[in-house]
């Protein structure tokens, strides 16, 4: 597929980003302060690592960040951060958490391998979505937030109510650094519902 030499791409590799995707991050973290010193947060989908590499530095070293691909992240990261090759659908929730402790973000990048059907890449990006809602029952705080992407089709609705059935407020996002021909949204559910030890929403 052709690489598009946009302004973030470039950006990307003058800032040492792994890939433009970071600026996504950035854009929905400055709006809805998203991350902050101190976190513990899990980035499912990781790979190449830009999402990691921002997360890392929004935490600081008193925070953590832990992420999972199929593929293997090659870039440095720092001692605060590390990622682990494993599959979503299989992976224990203790091989992400060793110690037992929950997260306060779960952010995912994630996207299925495009078919060029729109309505079967849809279904597929839903269902990652729908494991990361999963993954966010067992792994996120009470309170916590869940940053998930998903292409609109015919299953963003029941998706998007999925949502709110668990977090106290939810919002769609469109980055700007989103391709303009990309149906691409984010679904942030802040407030994780449940639980009576978590912080605030």
């Amino acid at each position: 597929m052709k690489r598009v030499q946009d302004h973030y791409f470039r950006k990307a590799k003058r800032e040492g980003f792994a890939a433009r995707a970071a600026y996504k991050l950035e854009e929905i973290d400055r709006k809805r302060r998203l991350l902050r010193p101190g976190m513990r947060v899990l980035d499912l989908g990781c790979a190449p690592g830009s999402w990691l590499q921002y997360a890392a530095g929004r935490v600081g070293t008193r925070g953590a960040v832990v992420g999972i691909d199929l593929q293997p992240v090659t870039i440095p990261l720092p001692d605060h951060a590390r990622a682990v090759a494993g599959d979503i659908f299989t992976a224990a929730p203790e091989t992400l958490a060793p110690d037992g402790q929950p997260f306060d973000a779960i952010l995912s990048d994630m996207a299925p391998n495009t078919t060029g059907i729109p309505s079967a890449d849809a279904a597929r990006s839903a269902e990652l979505a729908r494991r990361a809602l999963d993954l966010a029952e067992a792994l996120l705080r009470p309170g916590g937030a869940l940053l998930v992407k998903v292409f609109q089709g015919a299953e963003f609705p029941p998706l998007r109510a999925a949502f709110r059935e668990r977090f106290d407020k939810v919002t769609v996002e469109k980055p700007k650094s989103s391709r303009s021909e990309s149906v691409e949204v984010y679904l942030l559910g802040t407030g994780k519902r449940g639980g009576d030890s978590g912080g605030n929403p």
